[in-house]
């Protein structure tokens, strides 16, 4: 069920409004322009929101970056696990986990980047909290790496002389830099023959 959150009771204001909607929007500006390059100013444009319902719902920018980090992560975790859904074998789920990466980093989604990697560059050093959240996400896609290389290697689809533990930082490296290079306008065909050298390394 979507949240709904009340903001300030103005006469001429709505009496809510759709709190992921926001989020989605507020992830797109942070991803795009960063943490310190989003003002409360730019957050209220970019939100259609007052800076007071801005501060109700969330208490201040650095409540609402959190919110938004939160948000970003569970829609690409729901967005992996679609992914990988449509898949029968391990080492089918690694191809397609890794050209959903070629998708989301070019074109549109490409230059807007990736939250996640922003807030690593930008925050993860002078903020303990975030960064321990950022670290947290990215060991987590480290261990499903892992676990899928496992499983194609039971099945015999990838090489098991390869240690999973490492060809797993491999890959979540190789995606993180597919969305660096995505804010740069990388090409699909360049992203493609990433993820085809990729693949004929496995085996």
């Amino acid at each position: 069920m979507t949240k709904k959150i009340a903001p300030s009771s103005r006469p001429g204001r709505p009496r809510e409004f759709d709190s992921d909607a926001v989020l989605d929007k507020a992830v797109l500006r942070f991803t795009e322009h960063g943490y310190h390059g989003s003002s409360i100013s730019d957050l209220q444009i970019a939100l259609g929101l007052t800076a007071g319902s801005i501060y109700k719902a969330w208490g201040d920018k650095r409540g609402l970056f959190l919110a938004a980090l939160e948000r970003y992560i569970e829609v690409r975790t729901r967005s992996i696990g679609d992914c990988l859904a449509g898949c029968l074998s391990a080492r089918d789920k690694i191809q397609a986990l890794m050209e959903q990466y070629v998708q989301l980093s070019i074109g549109k989604s490409g230059r807007s980047g990736c939250l996640v990697v922003e807030t690593a560059v930008e925050l993860a050093v002078s903020d303990a909290e975030i960064a321990e959240r950022v670290a947290a996400q990215q060991k987590s896609r480290e261990m499903q790496l892992k676990r899928l290389i496992e499983a194609a290697q039971i099945e015999g689809s990838v090489n098991s002389d390869l240690d999973s533990v490492s060809v797993a930082r491999l890959m979540l490296a190789v995606q993180q830099g597919m969305r660096v290079l995505g804010k740069t306008g990388t090409s699909s065909k360049a992203m493609n023959s990433m993820v085809h050298e990729l693949m004929r390394l496995l085996g």
